[in-house]
């Protein structure tokens, strides 16, 4: 009795989060538009597009994390690959967005620049890490399957 409760309070609370992370993925979609129109307009696009491209990353991540709130849903339980997939998502859309932004590092001081390289060495780190942490959990599914 008490664990189906709980099952059904945990059927709830995803169905909130997977209709909350939707409703944000199409507001963002729809900012994402005003973005690419305006800039169009403007014939700022080339200027915007930095802002376009992260809007644009911003809205994967959240369909991605939809997704993972899907599965979790479906399974009844966590599953490692969409978490490793979304972080993977935010790691390269940070990469992405610290190299269109070291167009002015060299104005920058010393430091600034330092920083960003440091940063952009670990965020490459990190996307060694994390594909081979998907190859290594798709290699474990496909032997167990």
């Amino acid at each position: 009795m008490v664990v189906k409760s709980l099952s059904r309070v945990e059927d709830l609370v995803y169905i909130g989060l997977g209709l909350l992370l939707a409703l944000s993925a199409i507001a963002l979609l729809g900012a994402g538009f005003r973005t690419f129109i305006l800039s169009l307009a403007e014939h700022t696009l080339r200027t915007q597009f930095v802002l376009l491209l992260d809007q644009i990353l911003q809205i994967l991540l959240v369909v991605e994390l939809l997704y993972t709130v899907q599965v979790s849903f479906r399974e009844h339980g966590l599953v490692a690959e969409p978490f490793l997939v979304v972080a993977l998502i935010a790691v390269i859309r940070r990469i992405l967005v610290v190299t269109a932004e070291a167009a002015h590092l060299p104005e920058a001081s010393p430091t600034v620049f330092a920083r960003a390289i440091v940063e952009l060495g670990l965020l490459t780190l990190m996307v060694l890490v994390l594909v081979g942490s998907l190859i290594v959990l798709q290699k474990h599914t496909r032997q167990q399957g």
